[in-house]
């Protein structure tokens, strides 16, 4: 217990230190809102992939391979060739050069400024400040919960109010510089304890071959709930058209994997390097970073029930006790040396402080920025970084109200649902932004309404997880979704289980596309700055 407290309170001390020099170094709101434009490669990869990576991916969708098995690597495939190479190659050199000739300061701005939409921009920070809460309590929940196993002296509810303070006080103060910052020393602890992880748990099955063989052997423990499901061992995916599939690839994998492109706290990381020599630069890095992240967990996540059953004679989901949020947490506290229980708690730390540090961020400068600063007749430096602040706190408070709210077993799932939202309303205006000239003011704007509206309509009545957990389905028409009345194991039945990006994404595309081809172009004098740079 002392080792870990000590542990916590030097990592602080590095944090608020780079949270300080952070302050000193904001003068201005572009150093607020974009660290100046000056980030070095290593920071901005590294701060990159700690803001992707979180407690969500670690600690939620390591619990959620402790379920299903190595099905979620293909996320870890997804995460480095979509969410790295491609978002840095194909959409980062664009949007960092799309911005500078904009002059755009958030990911809204850059949308607003692209299609000459004030609405465009509105919508998008509204969007981004309402929902990215929900996001960031599912993270906070995630250390918090593994503060809980690991501190029991202090409650939960505790650590919900004091790990919130921590990260609120140096991102208020220091903008994205000092995220940034805290970001680049996170997550080198991070990757660091993911290596001694992976070969801690690999080394008590006895090698990389007896611990894949012992957990395909392990497949009659599947528990049967999981196996009517469709998953019937942990090294084999499920059968696509099961419930359990349906999950697995349309929100986890397709979800997550794509839905990470039109992420707003990652695409700011863009403009913040001064050349696209740092974004190349930064693809090997947060490639190697992603892998060591979510290849591990997910790893690691499916064998923990080899190890669980070999120590205790349970599986991993037994363990929790039907929580799977609780997996990871139980596996370090149980399994591994208290000295790595230690400093793994530190490192599980800095990477929820990296995530939320960034949410925070991101949401707070949609609101100010992108909202309340369109209303202001007169802007100078220092009233736009108090309105900045003023919006970066009252994200911090709507995060800590969802933490509460929040029940268990919602890390993996409000994530996913953050990044299909921000794919559905955003993604097809931001790439045909980026590299098509006839993308209009007017297919944007019905693309991003278009996405978000049939996104949210297949959250509340078809998918089955949040519109049971909403209950408006059910207290419109009595069922707790639309179909539910239809023939078990029908196409229309496991419509229950399908993503809401997969049929909003497509329908956002087809919009932007057909009302583009439509309706009037921009003015040409206005796209020639757009394309400023690019060619």
């Amino acid at each position: 217990m002392t080792g870990k407290v000590i542990g916590i309170l030097l990592y602080l001390g590095v944090i608020f230190h780079l949270g300080y020099k952070a302050w000193r170094q904001t003068r201005q709101s572009t150093d607020y809102m974009l660290a100046g434009r000056e980030m070095n490669p290593f920071i901005m990869a590294m701060s990159y992939g700690a803001t992707f990576v979180s407690t969500s991916a670690i600690i939620g969708f390591g619990g959620v391979a402790g379920l299903f098995g190595f099905s979620l690597l293909w996320l870890t495939f997804l995460t480095i060739f979509v969410g790295v190479f491609i978002a840095m190659v194909f959409f980062g050199k664009r949007t960092r050069r799309m911005g500078l000739a904009l002059n755009s300061h958030t990911f809204p701005e850059l949308l607003g400024k692209r299609y000459s939409s004030r609405f465009i921009q509105q919508f998008s920070g509204i969007v981004i400040f309402l929902f990215i809460p929900v996001y960031a309590a599912a993270v906070l929940i995630g250390i918090c919960r593994m503060l809980e196993v690991a501190i029991p002296a202090v409650s939960y509810g505790s650590w919900l109010i004091v790990v919130t303070g921590i990260v609120a006080m140096y991102v208020v103060m220091g903008g994205l510089k000092a995220v940034m910052y805290t970001d680049s020393f996170q997550g080198t602890i991070m990757a660091a304890m993911m290596v001694i992880l992976l070969v801690s748990t690999y080394t008590m099955l006895g090698g990389v071959t007896e611990a894949h063989q012992t957990l395909t052997d392990m497949a009659a423990l599947m528990p049967e709930k999981l196996r009517l499901g469709g998953n019937t061992s942990w090294t084999e995916g499920p059968r696509a058209n099961s419930p359990i599939g349906l999950t697995i690839y349309t929100t986890i994998i397709y979800g997550v994997g794509i839905g990470v492109l039109a992420q707003p706290q990652l695409a700011i990381r863009y403009m913040t390097v001064p050349s696209d020599r740092e974004l190349n630069r930064a693809v090997a890095i947060g490639g190697v970073f992603i892998l060591l992240m979510t290849g591990v967990a997910f790893s690691v996540g499916a064998l923990s029930n080899a190890v669980f059953f070999k120590e205790f004679g349970k599986i991993s989901i037994a363990m929790a006790e039907g929580n799977f949020d609780r997996i990871i947490p139980i596996y370090i506290d149980r399994i591994m040396p208290g000295w790595f229980s230690g400093l793994f708690l530190v490192a599980m730390f800095a990477a929820a402080m990296s995530t939320m540090s960034s949410q925070y961020h991101v949401g707070g400068t949609s609101l100010a920025r992108d909202f309340f600063e369109q209303y202001l007749s007169a802007r100078d430096e220092r009233a736009s970084m108090k309105i900045n602040q003023i919006g970066v706190t009252a994200t911090v408070v709507m995060t800590l109200v969802w933490a509460w709210l929040l029940p268990g077993n919602i890390i993996a799932r409000a994530t996913a649902f953050f990044f299909g939202l921000c794919a559905a309303s955003f993604l097809p205006a931001y790439v045909l932004g980026l590299y098509w000239k006839g993308m209009t003011k007017a297919g944007a704007k019905a693309s991003m309404v278009g996405g978000f509206c049939l996104s949210m309509f297949w959250l509340l009545f078809v998918h089955l997880k949040e519109a049971a957990s909403i209950g408006l389905c059910k207290a419109l028409i009595g069922r707790d979704t639309l179909v539910a009345d239809a023939a078990r194991g029908s196409w229309l039945w496991l419509l229950q289980w399908v993503d809401p990006n997969v049929v909003a994404l497509p329908a956002s595309l087809c919009l932007a596309v057909g009302v583009s081809l439509v309706t009037g172009k921009l003015a040409q004098k206005h796209l020639q700055t757009c394309w400023e740079g690019i060619g």
